[in-house]
Order: structure tokens, then sequence, then C-alpha cells
């Protein structure tokens, strides 16, 4: 028998494909109320290090993701409700005023999002009604699984081993074919911030950014379309997504996923269906398998729970070497370090919200095993900055480079200088970055401290000036 009305709370699932809280809502009730709450502790709020909980780049993805969503729900004869506020407070209010018998929601795993959960259900039973929960964020189904979420293995390649060749990843669910019901009552509908009201300064376009994102999963489903079937990049993903510079070398689709715009499980079957076409190589591979590395951070949260935010990490191993030291901190987040393969990625992270995986490992290395500054720190600055953060994915990032994290692989430090040379032969992307250094020539762009003065002179940059001092010489990695 279904409840005269549901409201179909949206978290970090923005879609209408493969949403199994909006096949349970429709499937248990006559009339659903998809609501989408801004939570101000979210976007308002501040981090232990003092960073913004979310800065403007992710902050305008997620109103550009949820306006997509109102639109798509609109073509089903619906809506979606917004509020700005505490989702346990205000869906209790929408609760009580429809009076719907049940809340349904893809359920959350990490701490914050937990207690937001129990806070909601609390309310809840005192008006007779309860949350039902659904899941939606990873690839595979933890009830498929061959252990028990606190038997996953530890180590990624024993995962892999277990998983990869035994176990089904179910299909997408569909987006639903027929309208919704209309509703029988009146609620306002709620505006959709922008940016100002939660004070954020605007964005400005800056003319290095090779790429713009796009919240929403209609923009999703289009990129996704776009990387595998318009141009066929998928083709070479393997040798491309070490790239720095332009929007193609990798396929961009984190932000999307992070939010739930598109779900894990869509973009494998699309992967499969490119496969059917054009066949299996090394690259088609490699992009499920970053779609499983995805999958093991997440079930190392559920597993670990709050140890991936601690210092000690899932080890619980603190590296007494790592300090708290802000000066540094500050120094590594303007992309003053004078390491210019670093200070470039760190302008690109500030400038855009995004930054290559290449040199995400590269910086947080640099901050961990260079500077002895606390992990932590780094993975504050990058919740509140990526455009693609993502709980588990970015902590369980940390938690590993920092040598705390489950899997057991020894000596995560990079040499900042082969890594450069490597990936930035030309110096390319630090000069895109760096146009103080355009006139530095490739064999020395990414050690700009061993200029000596007369070659500082002829190459128009003063070091301590015009570029800053190195704070780790470069022969340290010679």
């Amino acid at each position: 028998m279904k409840a005269k009305r549901v409201i179909l709370w949206f978290r970090q699932d923005l879609r209408l494909h493969d949403n199994e809280a909006l096949r349970d809502a429709i499937h248990h009730g006559e009339e659903i109320i998809p609501v989408y709450v801004f939570d101000t502790r979210t976007f308002n709020g501040k981090s232990k290090h003092g960073f913004r909980k979310t800065a403007k780049f992710r902050a305008n993805f997620i109103i550009e993701s949820i306006q997509d969503l109102r639109n798509s729900l609109k073509k089903l004869n619906s809506n979606l409700i917004v509020r700005i506020g505490k989702p346990e407070e205000e869906i209790f209010k929408i609760a009580r005023e429809v009076k719907s018998q049940w809340i349904l929601c893809n359920r959350e795993r990490t701490s914050e999002e937990v207690f937001v959960q129990d806070a909601l259900e609390d309310k809840l039973w005192a008006i007779g009604q309860e949350v039902r929960y659904s899941r939606g964020k990873m690839l595979y189904y933890t009830q498929d699984l061959p252990f028990p979420i606190t038997h996953t293995p530890d180590n990624f390649t024993a995962f892999r081993k277990e998983v990869e060749k035994y176990i089904e990843i179910r299909s997408p669910l569909p987006v639903p074919s027929d309208d919704f019901q209309e509703l029988s009552i009146a609620i306002d509908e709620g505006k959709i911030p922008s940016l100002e009201d939660f004070s954020y300064s605007p964005i400005k376009d800056d003319q290095r950014a090779t790429f713009t994102f796009k919240g929403g999963e209609t923009e999703g489903l289009n990129r996704l379309n776009y990387y595998l079937f318009d141009s066929s990049l998928i083709k070479d993903y393997f040798n491309s997504r070490n790239g720095l510079l332009g929007g193609d070398y990798s396929s961009k689709l984190s932000p999307w996923l992070a939010q739930g715009c598109i779900s894990p499980k869509q973009v494998y079957a699309e992967l499969k269906k490119f496969e059917s076409l054009n066949g299996e190589n090394k690259s088609t591979y490699w992009l499920y398998f970053e779609l499983l590395w995805r999958d093991f951070f997440r079930l190392m949260g559920k597993k670990h729970k709050n140890q991936i935010f601690q210092k000690g990490g899932t080890k619980q191993e603190i590296n007494p070497q790592l300090k708290n030291d802000v000066s540094l901190l500050n120094l590594w987040i303007e992309g003053r370090t004078g390491v210019p393969f670093i200070d470039a990625n760190m302008k690109e992270l500030r400038s855009t919200g995004f930054m290559s995986n290449r040199g995400r490992q590269n910086v947080a290395s640099f901050l961990i095993n260079d500077l002895h500054v606390n992990w932590q720190m780094g993975a504050e600055y990058f919740e509140s900055m990526l455009i693609d953060y993502d709980v588990m994915s970015n902590w369980g990032n940390w938690n590993y480079l920092a040598g705390v994290g489950s899997d057991p692989r020894e000596n995560r430090t990079f040499n900042i200088l082969s890594q450069a040379n490597r990936y930035d032969p030309k110096g390319d992307y630090v000069k895109h970055w760096l146009p103080e250094l355009n006139g530095v020539p490739s064999q020395k762009v990414h050690r700009p401290d061993t200029l000596s003065l007369s070659e500082q002179e002829q190459m128009h940059v003063k070091i301590g000036a015009d570029y800053p001092r190195a704070m780790i010489k470069t022969e340290k990695w010679t």
C-alpha cells in the first residue's frame, strides 16, 4: 500500500537516472515532494583550521546542479522544493506541514552527514514519521561484495582481485518515464540562492583556465558522451591521464560524480557500450580502475570511520615530524614556495577550483615530505577549494600520501624535479600559470633557484622579487 505523501530528500545524488531513493519514492508514495536544503554549515561554516568548508567554485557548481535538477523535475510535472538552513530542521518543517509519511533519501556514511541523518530521525519520531534509506554512491553494491564491510581488505590490490573478476556490476536504474502525480497541497518552491546569498565574491573568468565546469546532470551526461563517443578520447586515456594542460587529457567527470550528478554505474554502463562498439584496451580498463579506487576509498571510510580524518589515519600512526605550521602552509596555498611545479599547480587550484591528479599528488607530497606540515591542513584546504571534493576520496588519498592509510606501500615521497621534467618537460604548464618565468628556457624553468644574477638579468626575472626564492633548493632532488 502506497503512502499518501512522501518527501524525496536529494543530497549528493543530484540526478534522476540511477537514483534508488527516487525509485523507492515512486514505489512507496502517491504524491512525491522532492526537496533540497542548502546546509548553511556547509556553505558558511569553517573547518578546524579555519578554511571555509565550501569555496565559491564548488558552491557555484552545486547551485547550477540544483537549477538543472529543478528543470528536469519540472519536465516530469514536479518541482524541487529548495530551502536554506539546517536540513534536519527544514525537512522537519516541511514534513510537519505537508503531513508526509516517510522521508526517502540515499544514505551517507561520514560523521557530519550521519549527524544530520540522526538529528532528523529524532525529530521525525516525535510526529510519527521516519527516514527510509537507499544507496547510490558506489559502483558496486556492498551486499554484492564477497566480504562484509568490516572485512574489506585494507590493500587496494587485494580488494581489486577479490572484486573485479567475480562480482557483477548492476545496471543503472532508468529515469522515470511517467509524470509525477500532481500535488494536492500548495507548497512554496523556494528560491535557489546565488553566490552572493552566501557572501561569496563573484567568480571572475581567468583567461588561464583551460576547462569550464558547469554543474548538473545534463552537463555531466553530455561530458560523458563527449569523452566516450563524440571524441573517442577514452581510447588514449591511459597515456594522456597524467596531463596538466587542457580540457581533454582526462575525463573530467569527477565533479559530477562527487555531487551525484552522474552515477558511477552509468559511467560503467556507457563504458561497456563503448567497448562493445570499439573494443577494449588498457585505457578503457583504466577508467573502470579509477572508479574501483573510488569504491575502495568509500569502503575504507565505512570500515575505519573517523580514523580517516585523524592525524594517524587508518593506521593510527602519527608522524611526529609533521607540524601545524601556518606560515609554511600559507606559502604553499598562495603558490609562493619558489618551486615552480608546485606553485603552478597551487595557482591553478586557487584560480579555478581544479587541479590534475598528477598535480595533487605532487603538491601533497611536497607539503608533507618537504615542508613537514601536518597533512590534515592540506586535506582541509583541498576540502574547501576542490570543485570535485568527495569526502572519502579526498581524505583517503591524503591518508595514502601521508603514509597513514590502509594500503601498506611505503615511500610515497615524490621527487618534485623528476616529476616536473617528466610531465612538463618544456615548462609549458609552469609558464602558463607563472608568466613571470616566460623568459626562462625549458632546461632552467623548473630550477630558477640555480639562475645566476647575469642569467636573471638576461631572462628578465629577478629571483626574490619577480618570483620567490626557493623554500626547498631543487638540488635536493638531483
